[in-house]
């Protein structure tokens, strides 16, 4: 028997935000590109006020359900609720939260795995077990207790609160935790799964993207329920061995997958999508700069995780969308900021600069820990940044 939690912060940008300006509780508030406001509430810009092609970082509950969500556009969400107030994304601020979320939970519960900025993995087996081995406490009641007590203690370490699901696996665990969000806590068992996952859409399934909900819907299949008693040669048919088989598995609630504890990456990068495309020449003085903060913020992250590297890499994209790469190898593997900004810059050298720029990326990778060897990663294709 296994005990899998997975936890996921709620609306965790836009309530760290929250915490900063509490005068702002109850608004409906977007969180999503670089205008700066103040703490006084007057000064907060609306979407109504908006112009450019940035999207939505987050959005709070007030503001989804004016039909705001993320990954939307900012000039679409302000036909919708042009009265929402919008802040700038504070990475760093959201980075620093989540450090201490995370460090929260491994006090209570140290076997997690490390999703993103504001989601984790938890397993919670062996402290389950070990509570209840040879009592008469029910393993599930105990499950409930130690999720709540990781709820308490993500509270009080940062003021946020998160919601949990709690199943025998993480592929029931991330539908599970957004099932009474926010600050839900929804136990599952295998039992539940044809009363509380079988009635969800099957974009519910994480792995289950766009294209493969349209496909499924053309096929008649809307729910998760209708999906687990499809056809699996059918699902075959239309998907392919391993992804039909799998489409099977997961409508019947069924993932083999581990918690897995730790996993060094393979890269580390900063990008930036500016507002308005800038010249390469009109706005040279302004893409430096911008550049180099984000070698210098890379050289932090690269610092902050205990890593040094040797491939440096550039991303740019134009304002046609074309996208171009480069990237250079250095004799020593570094992570100094001015180390990374000279062999950046040696990248851009190689780059066509005839074009308006709308995105700028930097990215080292070929990661080691000192003293231990590099992670592998797969060879870089010609056309990467120099």
């Amino acid at each position: 028997m296994h005990f899998i939690a997975h936890l996921d912060m709620d609306a965790f940008y836009a309530s760290v935000e929250l915490l900063r300006y509490p005068q702002l509780r109850g608004r409906p508030l977007v969180i999503g590109g670089r205008r700066r406001g103040t703490s006084e509430e007057k000064e907060f810009p609306t979407l109504r006020d908006y112009a450019g092609r940035g999207v939505i970082t987050t959005s709070t509950y007030e503001a989804r359900a004016l039909g705001v969500f993320s990954g939307m556009g900012l000039m679409k969400a302000a036909k919708l609720a042009p009265d929402a107030l919008l802040l700038p994304a504070d990475f760093d601020e959201y980075r620093h939260y989540s450090r201490r979320f995370k460090d929260a939970v491994r006090a209570v519960a140290p076997e997690i795995e490390d999703r993103g900025i504001d989601e984790i993995y938890i397993d919670l087996t062996a402290l389950v077990m070990a509570a209840t081995d040879g009592a008469a406490l029910d393993p599930w009641q105990r499950a409930r207790d130690v999720a709540a007590r990781i709820q308490q203690a993500v509270f009080e370490a940062t003021g946020l609160s998160c919601s949990i699901g709690v199943t025998p696996n993480k592929l029931l665990s991330k539908i599970a935790s957004d099932l009474d969000k926010p600050a839900g806590l929804t136990i599952l068992r295998e039992a539940d799964v044809p009363t509380r996952i079988w009635p969800l859409a099957v974009r519910k399934i994480n792995g289950i993207g766009p294209k493969a909900g349209a496909k499924l819907e053309a096929l008649g299949i809307h729910r998760i329920g209708e999906l687990a008693q499809a056809s699996p040669a059918l699902l075959v048919k239309q998907f392919g061995a391993s992804y039909g088989a799998w489409l099977t598995e997961a409508a019947h609630g069924r993932d083999e997958r581990a918690v897995v504890t730790y996993r060094d990456p393979k890269s580390i990068s900063r990008e930036t999508t500016f507002e308005t495309d800038l010249h390469p020449v009109r706005d040279r003085e302004r893409l430096s700069r911008i550049f180099t903060d984000l070698c210098v913020r890379v050289a932090g992250d690269l610092e902050r995780k205990g890593f040094v590297g040797r491939t440096i890499g550039l991303k740019l994209r134009y304002d046609n969308f074309a996208t171009v790469t480069r990237d250079c190898t250095l004799d020593e593997a570094t992570r100094d900021a001015q180390a990374i900004r000279r062999a950046a810059g040696s990248c851009l050298k190689r780059v066509p600069l005839d074009r308006r720029i709308r995105l700028l990326g930097v990215r080292v990778g070929a990661l080691a820990r000192p003293g231990l060897p590099p992670v592998r990663e797969p060879s870089p294709t010609k056309n990467l940044f120099d």
